[in-house]
């Protein structure tokens, strides 16, 4: 499948800009090869999906982009620099051009929803206490939550805790935004709302945002891309509309939740009559 395929129409100078790219990555955490020869360009101002199997290496190319982790062979790029090559000020510069989304929210429990919001901007920048105020509140007014700014994240739902800390994450404008299962244990409602704010503010904002989930329906709804990851390789991409349209084996048990295929239900073991020891 073609990468982002436009019209005939359309000159090649008007192809979308990489953003984000990495070329030939291999990553894995010891010995433990989670990707292999891996090559991914994020066009800058989409929303692109990471998508496949548990353990398939999502949430370890988030962890590429942001550099907690370093490739064990090829290159991550940043708006063009390596972040390999980035150490100390250079790094974290680059780290505060990022927003990160994390599984669950991770919210301070003992901060207020506002003071929350407010962290970043505290640890981050030396602006005064009266524009931080406004700040948070602009924030927190773009996901809905500005007459909740007193509350504690145990007052709050799971939907709501997932929305501030989305204000957490653009309280210093990044350029990128990581979202790493944004949709996990939400009711349908709390899940329709985070996923229309992951494209309203993607569009709103000039944002790149790149999304990590599982959650096959709503992920496609708010997609430009979608990029399958499985066995440490990428086995599909292309737009929502051609995923689904695929008959690769393997594309077709994922996106239709089959449970036969060549994902298997039992993992590699021995023999069941060496490990009951039927033969004893």
């Amino acid at each position: 499948m073609a990468q982002f395929k436009l019209p005939d129409t359309v000159l090649p100078s008007r192809l979308p800009e990489a953003f984000i790219e990495l070329r030939g990555v291999t990553c894995g955490y010891g010995d433990r090869v989670i990707l292999e020869d891996i090559d991914l360009v994020v066009p800058r101002g989409k929303v692109v999906a990471l998508m496949g199997t548990s353990g398939g290496g999502k949430t370890t190319v988030l962890r590429l982009i942001g550099r907690q982790i370093k490739a064990m062979k090829g290159q991550v790029l940043f708006d063009g620099q390596d972040m390999a090559t980035l150490e100390g000020n250079r790094l974290m510069a680059a780290r505060r051009r990022m927003g990160m989304l994390f599984q669950l929210g991770a919210l301070f429990t003992d901060l207020s929803v506002f003071e929350n919001v407010a962290f970043p901007l505290r640890e981050h920048t030396d602006l005064p206490e009266a524009l931080i105020r406004d700040l948070v509140l602009m924030k927190l007014n773009a996901v809905g939550l500005r007459g909740s700014r007193d509350l504690l994240p145990s007052q709050i739902s799971g939907g709501m805790a997932r929305r501030v800390a989305l204000a957490r994450a653009m309280a210093l404008d990044p350029e990128l935004m990581l979202y790493d299962e944004p949709f996990a244990g939400l009711d349908p409602i709390s899940m329709g709302v985070a996923a229309r704010l992951i494209r309203d503010l993607n569009d709103a904002m000039g944002l790149t945002s790149i999304v990590v989930s599982h959650d096959v329906d709503e992920t496609f709804l708010i997609a430009d891309h979608v990029v399958l990851l499985a066995n440490r390789r990428i086995v599909a991409q292309g737009s929502p509309v051609e995923l689904r349209a695929s008959d690769d084996p393997l594309v077709r048990q994922f996106v239709h939740a089959r449970p036969d295929g060549p994902v298997q239900f039992h993992q590699p073991a021995a023999d069941l009559a060496h490990d009951f020891g039927v033969n004893r």
